[in-house]
């Protein structure tokens, strides 16, 4: 997407005067400010927040998409807390319905990667009263003496919170040691709605959002970058959403530390949600646009695939998204349990590449830091198999 072709749609009569505004915004790299972001949100037209998008995402990453090989590591679903809208955790008292892996199953997971080109294991699950600080500091370090090289991505702020408060260390102390036995950065999830009326509704016993930034903050602080998340589309609305986005902004604004945001869509199967009616694809795109036009200072947008399914996440791609998570193989239950697009979220190297492909994109192999580790435009899978 060209200036000049968002200066022709600048020109359609059409497009209400102050969307044009905020399209010229656009195009002179300017800000929008809160209330434009809640107007893009109810007066924007797909079309009009697509191209917008598309054209800060190819300004920044042309046609590049990235994805990553990892896999998932959930130690338990066993949880202390109550989310309205999780499908996925059981609490202490329907402990029979859950699972809890042991140290030796968790390390047999990662032995099971030997040899496997996967640069990345996230870890994330429930908080278990019985899997503390150390247990966990512990583990990390027997995760990275089986395979040094590999990246670990851990632990939400709702789980880091409760660890610290368990073991009666602050935020710094306890990211502290987790880092020294090896771990590397925090993905981005318990984020939900910062909006506090909100998050009493869907998770009032959990970390608040004021912890969940302290947090995050902290970790930049201490050299540690993270990821940032939004869940969208249950009880909120359009400007909390952009209360949710500002915050964000705000705080990488002071930091600089987050790499990514991931808005997750909300899915309603088996959880105490599931009253409400899940949004339209159209409400999906619209809300990655959204998201791309506001925050300016996150390089990368995610379209996390195995939640809204293979053919959306093509559909991302023009509207603001340059990254769609992983090969992830089969190693997650937390969307799936609620009902995503993916029962099975598993691709090859190869899928992944060819789907970027169909949608005439740039398929990248990155880190999780975004550094480069295969340029997949021109590579020959043929020729892999001929070498192996």
């Amino acid at each position: 997407m060209s200036e000049s072709s968002i200066k022709a749609i600048l020109k359609d009569s059409e497009v209400l005067p102050e969307l044009k505004t905020i399209g010229e915004k656009v195009l002179a790299g300017e800000r929008v400010t809160f209330n434009e972001g809640v107007l893009l949100f109810e007066k924007g037209e797909l079309g009009y927040l697509g191209s917008l998008a598309n054209y800060i995402r190819e300004q920044r990453h042309g046609d590049t998409t990235y994805f990553n090989r990892n896999f998932h590591i959930e130690p338990t679903n066993i949880c202390v807390f109550d989310c309205k809208f999780c499908s996925y955790s059981r609490l202490l008292k329907h402990k029979m319905e859950g699972w809890e892996y042991d140290e030796e199953q968790i390390l047999d997971i990662v032995k099971s990667y030997n040899g496997k080109p996967v640069t990345e294991v996230h870890i994330v699950g429930g908080v278990h009263p019985k899997m503390g600080l150390q247990y966990f500091a512990n583990l990390i370090r027997k995760i990275k003496e089986i395979r040094p090289e590999i990246h670990v991505k851990a632990f939400t702020a709702v789980e880091l919170e409760y660890m610290c408060r368990k073991a009666k260390v602050s935020y710094r102390e306890g990211l502290q040691i987790l880092k020294d036995h090896g771990q590397g950065s925090l993905p981005g999830g318990g984020a939900e709605i910062f909006d506090e009326e909100i998050r009493q509704e869907i998770c009032a016993d959990k970390c608040s959002s004021q912890e969940w930034l302290e947090i995050h903050e902290t970790a930049h602080s201490l050299g540690m970058p993270s990821n940032a998340t939004m869940l969208y589309g249950h009880i909120e609305q359009y400007h909390h959403r952009i209360d949710h986005m500002n915050r964000l902004r705000e705080l990488q604004d002071k930091t600089g530390g987050f790499n990514t945001f991931i808005p997750l869509k909300f899915r309603n199967k088996d959880n105490q949600m599931s009253h409400i009616p899940e949004v339209s694809v159209v409400e999906d795109l619209k809300n990655y646009a959204v998201s791309r036009i506001y925050m300016d200072n996150f390089p990368h947008l995610k379209a996390y695939w195995p939640m809204i399914g293979r053919s959306t996440a093509q559909l991302s791609l023009n509207f603001g998204v340059n990254d769609i998570d992983g090969t992830i193989d089969d190693s997650t239950k937390i969307y799936s349990m609620a009902g995503s697009e993916e029962q099975n979220p598993a691709l090859t190297t190869r899928q992944l590449v060819e789907l970027i492909k169909e949608v005439d994109r740039h398929p990248i192999e990155r880190d999780t830091l975004y550094n480069v580790v295969t340029d997949y435009i021109d590579y020959d899978f043929e020729q892999e198999k001929v070498t192996a």
